[in-house]
């Protein structure tokens, strides 16, 4: 059973409205009967997502707030799949040294699982065909596909600094053509590497690059941590449009670590900086106008790694977007 908020939190929905310029339509923010916080979502149009959120909080939840799933363990990136399963990127922990991927069917059980060998897994995505594309950074830092039985079909080493670990890449994704679009950090680029490892593309970023989305026309969107920021480089890697909070009322981005693109064409950016329990955790814009549509509220003191946006049920979108 739910109960709203009390008025004190009923006046500080108002004033974030203020600070964004728009009315609370509806923005209810609720608890459960324990005390713990539920999602809060803002809009102004009374848009409604499902979210599948990664972090310190692995959890799907509905457009009313509602915890639909949720997972103990602390995770990086991650996936909804049809039938109702589920893909993690698992952070290193006792469990997983090297961290790892795992794919969880309906009921929680394990249908895939790789263990990092390195220092981490930094992403995972499955592709059409049912293969595991990752990333592990660590002395020999490389991008591996998998095929369901868990054979390498695909394996090369990425081209990017190796003093720093954990700094190495980020969520690499694979790509219509069959290349991978691998961001790296503090090589303050986000390169394409065909299946051989040749870099075939590459844009240089203003800061440290997290998720990169190719988009249909050729040009790719990237989220830029402590940049607060978000690019869109053209096919030769230029940057030709970027976003920041100086573009936002209220401030918004912290650390743009996740990124994703709607099919109607607006960009949700997280701040995984946000570390107050009553900071925006996720922010949609429409890009043209840079005019902010919706906002999450999470009430928990950390952000969100990754995420995936989802219908208002919660469950798969019909047409999936990108990230």
């Amino acid at each position: 059973m739910l109960r709203i908020l009390p008025s004190a939190a009923a006046k500080a929905c108002l004033r974030s409205a203020f600070v964004l310029g728009v009315i609370c339509s509806g923005a209810l923010a609720v608890r459960a009967d324990d005390g713990a916080p539920k999602l809060r979502q803002l809009s102004a149009s009374g848009i409604r997502h499902g979210i599948m959120g990664f972090g310190a909080d692995t959890f799907i939840a509905d457009g009313e707030g509602k915890i639909l799933w949720s997972d103990p363990r602390n995770t990086r990136d991650g996936w909804l799949l049809p039938e109702g399963h589920k893909l993690l990127t698992i952070t290193k922990s006792t469990e997983y040294p090297g961290g790892a991927a795992v794919e969880l069917d309906a009921e929680g059980k394990p249908v895939f699982e790789y263990k990092g060998t390195q220092s981490e897994v930094n992403s995972v995505q499955k592709t059409s065909d049912g293969h595991y594309v990752l990333t592990e950074g660590g002395e020999k830092p490389r991008l591996l596909e998998l095929d369901a039985q868990g054979k390498t079909v695909v394996e090369f080493p990425l081209q990017c600094q190796n003093k720093d670990f954990h700094m190495e890449t980020r969520m690499a994704r694979r790509l219509k053509n069959g290349h991978y679009l691998v961001p790296h950090l503090l090589d303050f680029a986000v390169r394409e590497y065909t299946k051989t490892g040749k870099v075939v593309w590459e844009a240089k970023t203003p800061n440290w690059p997290f998720t990169a989305i190719r988009q249909p026309n050729g040009n790719t969107y990237i989220s830029c941590t402590h940049g607060d920021m978000v690019v869109e480089a053209d096919k030769t890697g230029a940057i030709i449009w970027q976003m920041t909070n100086a573009d936002l009322p209220g401030k918004p981005i912290k650390d743009a670590c996740g990124l994703q693109l709607l099919n109607n064409g607006h960009l949700v950016v997280t701040s995984y900086g946000s570390g107050g329990a009553d900071e925006v955790k996720l922010t949609e814009v429409i890009p043209e106008t840079k005019s902010i549509v919706w906002q999450l509220f999470t009430g928990r003191t950390h952000g969100l790694h990754q995420f995936m946006i989802l219908e208002p049920d919660g469950s798969l979108p019909k047409d999936r977007a990108r990230r």
